[in-house]
């Protein structure tokens, strides 16, 4: 029998809880299991050095991610970013960083011992323009119309509710806010039963959407200039892939039907 939702939930809870104490404790967080660095495909492989140096060490370690949104959101002076599941807190200091101090740079996370390790490195960095949140990205603590930019790094596919992942986030951008969310997102060939198989060898990308699917939830939720876009191989058929997409600056409205 498979695990229940809020079981599905708890195991992501747990994973990660370990991995924020493993780098509080002076390790590096990781994906499986078993406490092993995350490989050239996951983690702070993926960021450029010089903004690997600029940040605290330990938001460094506890990167899980599979990509770095920072670097494809075109984040600009003064815009209020959300990431969803933040972590360590890696891309809510560099979005801080690039917003600067007219902007602002929200964190989301479920697990406490997550958000303390990326309170501690907001600290420890100086910054003064970040607040990290605990609560779900099914259900995000934000009022509606609140950010213009929503980034996200390999977490999404870890949610047992996908469509209500894509509507609040399309409720807390504001009119013409965008996304720029690396994710790992399968072949359309792949069966969800393939994908999980996959998931069992590789972390972090246990019930990852395919491209279709993907593309289907960000319309469903109202999404418009959908671009999904492969960066690299994760596993057969499984790849990290940047994630575009815009809430229009005017409601849409469905066409009156011809009579």
């Amino acid at each position: 029998m498979s695990e229940q939702p809020t079981d599905l939930r708890e195991t992501v809870r747990r994973r990660y809880a370990a991995a924020a104490m493993h780098v509080t404790e002076g390790g590096i967080a990781c994906c499986g299991s078993e406490p092993v660095e995350a490989d050239e495909n996951f983690g702070s492989a993926r960021y450029a050095t010089d903004e690997r140096d600029a940040l605290p060490a330990e938001a460094v370690a506890a990167s899980l991610g599979c990509g770095n949104p920072t670097a494809v959101a075109e984040l600009r002076e003064g815009e209020r970013v959300l990431d969803l599941g933040s972590g360590g807190g890696i891309d809510v200091l560099l979005s801080a960083r690039r917003v600067g101090p007219t902007g602002k740079a929200y964190g989301l996370d479920m697990t406490e011992e997550m958000l303390a390790l990326a309170r501690a490195n907001a600290a420890r960095a100086g910054a003064t323009n970040v607040e990290f949140l605990k609560g779900t990205i099914e259900a995000i603590p934000l009022p509606a119309n609140t950010v213009d930019v929503v980034i996200s790094n390999c977490v999404i596919n870890l949610s047992v509710d996908k469509p209500a992942v894509f509507a609040e986030t399309f409720r807390v951008l504001r009119p013409g806010g965008r996304i720029g969310v690396f994710d790992v997102v399968a072949d359309d060939a792949l069966t969800p039963e393939q994908r999980a198989r996959r998931g069992d060898h590789v972390g972090c990308i246990a019930g990852a959407l395919s491209f279709a699917e993907y593309r289907a939830g960000l319309e469903a939720a109202g999404f418009t200039d959908i671009e999904i876009a492969p960066a690299h191989s994760v596993a057969d058929g499984m790849h990290s892939a940047l994630v575009r997409a815009t809430k229009p600056a005017t409601p849409v409205r469905s066409e009156h039907r011809r009579r």
